[in-house]
């Protein structure tokens, strides 16, 4: 199984998601900024790397949100750690996207997001609908 650690990066009520690139895994799909956990790094050093890597800013991780599975017994499954993610500095460019685009977290539902992603897709909107200052703070 692979694991991927993702960020949930939320600037005056939207949250930042990125447009895959064309020939690629699951190429023109939308995810949340991240990517795959190298050997001897813990998550929250995977994160920081890949924001910076493909997005150009420096972050703090915060708190962990939400995990995401596909195919868990499969030796090709993905395991998707999600965290709440502070921007520190930078200005974001999407290096390793084809777009990146804020959106509001009940327009969330109109993106196609790959499997391993639906799970924090349906938190975040469900929290949206009880307020989304939680999902902020």
């Amino acid at each position: 199984m692979t694991t991927v650690v993702a960020a949930i990066i939320i600037k005056e009520g939207m949250i930042l998601i990125g447009k895959r690139k064309e020939g690629g895994s699951m190429a023109h799909k939308w995810e949340f900024p991240g990517g795959k956990l190298e050997p001897g790094e813990t998550p929250e050093e995977c994160l920081k790397r890949e924001l910076f890597e493909e997005l150009g800013v420096d972050v703090k991780i915060g708190e962990f949100y939400c995990l995401g599975r596909h195919m868990p017994e499969s030796p090709y499954g993905i395991e998707l750690l999600t965290y709440k993610v502070l921007y520190c500095s930078g200005s974001f460019k999407p290096i390793a996207h084809e777009e990146i685009r804020w959106v509001r977290p009940d327009e969330l539902g109109l993106y196609e997001f790959p499997h391993a992603d639906r799970p924090i897709v349906n938190k975040l909107i469900e929290e949206s609908i009880n307020g989304f200052e939680s999902i902020a703070n």
